[in-house]
């Protein structure tokens, strides 16, 4: 492992983690990384952007519940980035619980915790399924359809928009603007389309409340300004479309390429909640995120991390940490995963998440039980960018009803 008083590593020698090879196959990259450097990585997130991967379980959970040495705040770091940096919309400072620390972070997500708890969950699962059942309707009679476009992101978007009281119309942009910043491609412009589409939204329901999210925070105690409220819905409609989307997705793929598992499931000796663990420990769809920011040169275990350089917890990395998986009992039956985080920031719609992705494959399960990948799993390809796990599509095939 590098030492304290090394050298920050060449730009050549750092992990290209917007590399489409990465994106394709990156469990044996992280083995690789762990081989060569130990907890502590040196990545780059985009040409030029230096930063640190940490892809140990331990170290990665006394970086999450140590915010005064490692906030989220990356104001200073975000000075020295140009504004057409790919990744710099992922990461830039804006006023939410995601990129605050100390009292702003606690009010941030006092109003944020608020507004969700108070969502019904006997409604947004029926909610689920009447979504679910549209969605199945629109391709039953075809026998084949693209899970991942004309399932799975259908839920996430429709369900958020849902929960948030956001028209269709102002929703599809928002989406369009989450996608591209994901991606990481049109990133910046992905920031101006998104910006614009909350900021109707927020405007909307200032105007006519209702029994939504989005009215919820308007009325929190917290008074939060129109600027304020937009980088909350961006932090909601950015938690909740793109890496719900993928987990249902990577899901359903678990089931339908593992037939051990799959014959567990239809015997009833595992569950789908089984089946979302182990893609949470496995392959989350939010791969390396949870990021922070240290204000000074930082000692962790024996390495010098630098100051004002991100530091990125890879939660697909650190869940398969040997540390981890080999102790008494492995994986089975642990839900020690990071795939929500920890500490301050830990996700506070972890219970939504997983009831929404639950409902939707087990919909999907009980009306077309004979599914199968419509090509083989092998040309399933990945979408680049250096935080998800994403697949580009899920084609499948099943018979239809004569």
């Amino acid at each position: 492992m590098t030492s304290a008083s090394s050298v920050p590593p060449a730009p050549s020698l750092r992990i290209a983690l917007y590399d489409p090879g990465f994106a394709a196959d990156p469990h044996p990259a992280y083995e690789r990384m762990r081989a060569s450097y130990g907890a502590l990585v040196p990545v780059e997130l985009a040409p030029g952007i230096p930063a640190t991967l940490v892809i140990g379980y331990l170290a990665a959970r006394r970086i999450l519940n140590d915010p005064h040495r490692f906030p989220a705040d990356p104001r200073a770091w975000q000075q020295q980035v140009p504004v057409s940096c790919p990744v710099r919309p992922m990461m830039e400072w804006r006023p939410n619980a995601l990129r605050s620390s100390g009292a702003a972070h606690a009010r941030y997500r006092a109003a944020n915790t608020a507004g969700i708890d108070a969502v019904d969950q006997h409604e947004l699962r029926a909610l689920v399924e009447k979504i679910a059942s549209s969605a199945i309707g629109d391709f039953l009679a075809v026998g084949r359809t693209d899970l991942l476009t004309q399932y799975a992101w259908p839920i996430a978007f429709r369900v958020l928009s849902g929960l948030l009281g956001c028209p269709d119309g102002i929703g599809q942009r928002i989406a369009d603007g989450m996608a591209r910043i994901f991606d990481a491609t049109d990133a910046d412009r992905g920031n101006h389309i998104l910006g614009q589409a909350v900021a109707e939204l927020v405007a909307l329901r200032r105007q006519r409340p209702a029994d939504d999210i989005t009215s919820r925070l308007l009325a929190h105690p917290a008074h939060l300004d129109d600027e304020e409220m937009a980088h909350q819905l961006v932090t909601l409609y950015g938690a909740g479309i793109e890496p719900l989307t993928n987990l249902i997705t990577n899901t359903q793929l678990k089931i339908l390429t593992d037939e051990d598992f799959c014959a567990a499931l239809h015997a009833g000796q595992s569950t789908v909640r089984d089946a979302l663990d182990t893609v949470l420990y496995t392959d989350p769809p939010l791969a390396n995120y949870c990021i922070t920011y240290p204000p000074h040169p930082t000692d962790v275990d024996g390495v010098l991390l630098p100051a004002h350089q991100p530091v990125v917890i890879s939660m697909a990395a650190c869940n398969n940490d040997p540390e981890l998986t080999q102790g008494p009992g492995g994986i089975a039956g642990n839900r020690a995963h990071l795939a929500w985080s920890i500490g301050p920031h830990t996700c506070p719609a972890r219970s939504h998440a997983y009831l929404i992705a639950e409902t939707a494959i087990s919909h999907l399960l009980d009306a077309l039980p004979e599914m199968d990948l419509a090509v083989p799993a092998a040309e399933l390809r990945w979408r680049p960018g250096p935080f998800h796990r994403a697949l580009e599509a899920l084609p499948v095939i099943f018979p239809t009803a004569h």
